[in-house]
């Protein structure tokens, strides 16, 4: 519903642009999360359609970039520094009605994309 691309292999402290396009489809804010091998889907970076607005996991803090461009209906992640630990299968999810509280909250996003896989290491 949300396709999604950017699958690589990276070298730590490499880059990696992620991108998920809405289809023409109106969201109030889309998101990315991520989930690594055995461990539960984590919040990452949150951006509101209307005003660009943005929240982020502290993990992913001052490293990574979300972004939109409202002429593509794309919404990018732009992955910097990369960490072995940022290892994982990313997931773009949005929704037409979530509210600010409820970002970091995966069962709030109605629609989701079907993961793209990010693997850092040397």
């Amino acid at each position: 519903q949300l396709p999604a691309y950017g699958e690589g292999l990276v070298q730590p402290g490499g880059t990696l642009r992620l991108a998920c396009t809405t289809s023409g489809r109106t969201f109030r804010y889309l998101a990315w999360f991520r989930q690594a091998p055995a461990k539960e889907r984590d919040f990452v970076a949150a951006i509101k359609w209307n005003d660009g607005s943005t929240s982020y996991a502290s993990s992913v803090k001052g490293r990574f970039t979300i972004s939109r461009d409202k002429s593509q209906n794309t919404v990018y992640l732009q992955m910097n520094s990369l960490r072995p630990e940022d290892t994982a299968v990313y997931y773009c999810a949005a929704d037409p009605s979530i509210i600010q509280s409820s970002l970091a909250s995966q069962s709030a996003y109605g629609y989701w994309g079907q993961g793209t896989l990010v693997t850092v290491s040397s």
